[in-house]
């Protein structure tokens, strides 16, 4: 994989090259669609991240707002309160923090309080950032949406049309922060899922479907975010509970596809799935 985050080496062996980093979600956030606010006390956030790290997260990445569609709107100050106490522990303690936030006081907070992800769902469209982010360390992940401004919501599109926009988005959007000083080999591109994409499946089958020419577009790591996302409740008929076979799936084929990174509720399961996968590929290299 190019370039992993310094510091980002799991707890254990490391999977030969080609095994994507995994990313653990920890929602600190009171309306969150997949864990309902469990995590919002800082103490259990905290413990809920190192279980994460301990069960093979390369990257714990912190949400301060939900952005499903039914979510209510937090303040950047409310973010920032939230992100306080538990990014400090975290960071304190060497582990890897991503913060997935799209309020450019938040992002900035998130570089001073030593961050080592950024996570935009609108993919860094807020240019008085630039500076902050060609002066630190951190790597982006810029991820397109259907929406230009705010949480996902509900609305239907065309899968080709979707492709199509996601590429001229990318395009002009790596583009415009490589300009801005921020270096090629601190971005990841994320092409968005769910009701990012739009409110039916295709959209987001597509996007998986095209990992690896999207790669192949643009040259960065991809980050992929399947987890427990309404496309695949849609397909399936489950709900959010009983998600995690048809997300495991989505996960798997998203590596054969090449994936960089994996971001995920389940990291026990993803990291079980994708040691099978790297004993099976030495396996065959052998062969």
């Amino acid at each position: 994989m190019n370039s992993p985050i310094p510091g980002a080496a799991p707890p254990g062996p490391l999977l030969p090259a080609g095994i994507p980093r995994i990313v653990g979600i920890v929602n600190i956030t009171e309306d969150s669609f997949s864990d309902g606010g469990r995590y919002l006390n800082p103490a259990a956030a905290v413990a809920h991240a190192r279980k994460l790290r301990a069960e093979g997260a390369d990257i714990i990445e912190l949400g301060p707002a939900a952005s499903h569609p039914h979510s209510a709107p937090v303040s950047a100050a409310e973010e920032q309160r939230r992100l306080a106490p538990v990014l400090g522990e975290l960071a304190a303690d060497g582990i890897p923090v991503s913060v997935d936030s799209f309020r450019p006081e938040t992002l900035s907070f998130a570089v001073s309080a030593g961050a080592a992800c950024l996570n935009d769902i609108h993919g860094f469209g807020d240019r008085g950032l630039y500076p902050l982010l060609a002066a630190s360390q951190c790597r982006l992940i810029v991820m397109h949406a259907v929406q230009a401004a705010g949480a996902a919501t509900r609305v239907l599109t065309d899968a080709p049309a979707v492709r199509d926009g996601m590429c001229r988005f990318f395009a002009r959007r790596l583009a415009v922060l490589q300009a801005a000083g921020i270096s090629r080999d601190r971005l990841v591109i994320d092409p968005g899922l769910g009701y990012f994409l739009g409110s039916t499946p295709g959209p987001s089958l597509a996007a998986l479907a095209g990992i690896r020419e999207l790669k192949a577009a643009f040259g960065v790591p991809v980050l992929v975010s399947p987890s427990r996302k309404s496309f695949l409740r849609a397909l399936t008929g489950r709900d959010v509970t009983r998600s995690g076979a048809v997300t495991l799936a989505a996960e798997i084929f998203a590596t054969w596809q090449g994936a960089d990174y994996i971001r995920t509720h389940d990291v026990a399961a993803a990291r079980d799935a994708l040691a099978l996968l790297a004993a099976v590929t030495r396996e065959a290299g052998r062969a």
